[in-house]
């Protein structure tokens, strides 16, 4: 696209805006709202899915919470700091759209006591709730397990830790705080919302784990009043230190987090749906490559153990998705769109014939020269035995032979005992490590893979 043409689509969009402003006429906020869903009742394992829908900005409002100046914990700190100056444009932009934004710095309001925003807050009439209103609402076990990170000592500080005491004394100054702005940290963020008929809410800041969840503005009080509740899951981050449970890579607690919240609270969205630059966030010390988990098959349910080894295993060093295949039909992975974002693929699937939308995201990551370790019944994952694919769906034949060098054709009895030993002139290798170097039973059918091709 030319300079030219996007500065042109650019101000084309911003007349449009101002038009639909000065005739009164609220634009909608165009959101993509990731869940995840259960893959059947009481698996534990879950989609994650992703759906459109359009908010009105006139009954939205933006919570931006905790966004302190310093914080006890000096990387804390430091994120807070990177994400700022792309909150400020998200929040910039959704205030040109007619969106409500509520500045919620806790323990704070003696700084911004004369100041008309937070005037605004004061001046909302308290309404009455069927649910009474808390000041902190605590984990709750009727409703959520546990969080997936342990806090006992949070921050991820290097070397010596300060005291866990106030270092902040406002919101960080790169928020800008404009004219009809409000400003609170109480229930009375929700009384503004009830003034200005606000159904949906769009919260950001900090720490998801802890205030995102639990302020009297935050995820579950809200939710549990009927709003219609997004996270904005790549401006905010987590309260998680890698030395603690489940000892992972701090990004990977986030993700843990974002998928605790869309399982029992509420959705997430990213910024880039505000901003329109097709772009997530992300902190410049998040360099994990994306591993993307694809199984689907009835004979080793890899899908109960793939997923708890990959985060035991990899969780230190890569960003990590699972795609399931539908408990309703064979010919389904339900949420495969986030293949697109995969830096490689692990796959262990048997059998599927998919749609050809589905199975075109393998084709354009193997084209686009990304790995992928296929395992077990990859070999033969995208076929049937004799028959070919049923209308509206597609196969992969040759996958085996052109993507994994092999050749299977069937298995061996599962009753004939197998063996196997590591060659000497491998044992070095790292996928070897921990196997003995005698010869050692194996179990399981053995796959015919003879003759293999040259390469």
């Amino acid at each position: 696209m030319t300079p030219r043409f996007t500065s042109l689509r650019a101000a084309l969009s911003l007349a449009a805006l101002a038009f639909s402003l000065a005739t009164g006429q609220a634009a909608d906020l165009s959101l993509h709202l990731r869940t995840q869903q259960e893959t059947a009742s009481g698996t534990g394992r879950y989609h994650s899915l992703t759906h459109a829908a359009d908010w009105d900005t006139a009954k939205t409002a933006i919570v931006i919470c905790d966004m302190w100046d310093d914080h006890y914990c000096r990387n804390a700190a430091k994120r807070v700091a990177e994400m700022a100056p792309r909150m400020n444009q998200v929040i910039q932009k959704a205030r040109a759209q007619g969106v409500l934004i509520i500045h919620c710095p806790s323990g704070c309001m003696d700084h911004y006591a004369d100041t008309p925003q937070r005037k605004l807050a004061q001046q909302a009439p308290p309404v009455e709730t069927k649910i009474p209103l808390e000041k902190w609402c605590y984990l709750d076990e009727a409703h959520e397990p546990e969080m997936p990170v342990k806090t006992e000592q949070p921050c991820d500080d290097a070397g010596e830790l300060r005291d866990r005491v106030r270092f902040y004394h406002h919101q960080i100054d790169t928020l800008q705080i404009a004219e009809g702005d409000a400003i609170t940290d109480s229930a009375e963020a929700y009384y503004l919302m009830k003034q200005r008929g606000i159904e949906n809410v769009i919260i950001m800041g900090v720490h998801t784990n802890m205030c995102v969840l639990g302020r009297p503005f935050g995820i579950r009080q809200l939710t549990k009043q009927g709003m219609r509740v997004a996270l904005m899951r790549d401006m905010t981050d987590t309260m998680y230190n890698p030395a603690e449970e489940p000892y992972v890579n701090h990004f990977t607690g986030n993700d843990l987090v974002f998928e605790h919240i869309e399982r029992h609270w509420c959705p997430t969205v990213t910024s880039a749906d505000i901003l329109g630059d097709g772009v997530a966030f992300r902190f410049a010390d998040d360099t994990r490559p994306h591993l993307v988990i694809v199984t689907a098959e009835d004979e080793y349910h890899t899908e109960e153990t793939l997923p708890p080894f990959a985060l035991q295993e990899l969780g230190k060093t890569f960003q990590i998705s699972t795609v399931y295949g539908s408990a309703d039909s064979r010919s389904d992975l339900p949420g495969a769109d986030i293949i697109r974002d995969a830096d490689v693929i692990l796959l262990s699937v048997r059998r599927r014939n998919l749609p050809p939308a589905q199975l075109d995201l393998f084709r354009a990551h193997l084209a686009a020269g990304k790995p992928l370790v296929g395992i077990r019944t990859a070999s033969h994952a995208f076929h049937q035995m004799k028959t070919g694919p049923e209308p509206g769906l597609d196969e992969w034949r040759d996958f085996d032979a052109t993507i994994l060098g092999g050749h299977y054709e069937g298995h061996h009895g599962a009753d004939i005992p197998t063996h196997a030993q590591v060659i000497a002139a491998a044992a070095s290798s790292p996928l070897l490590q921990g196997l003995p170097a005698a010869e050692f039973p194996t179990h399981g059918s053995l796959y015919k893979n003879t003759p293999l091709g040259p390469d």
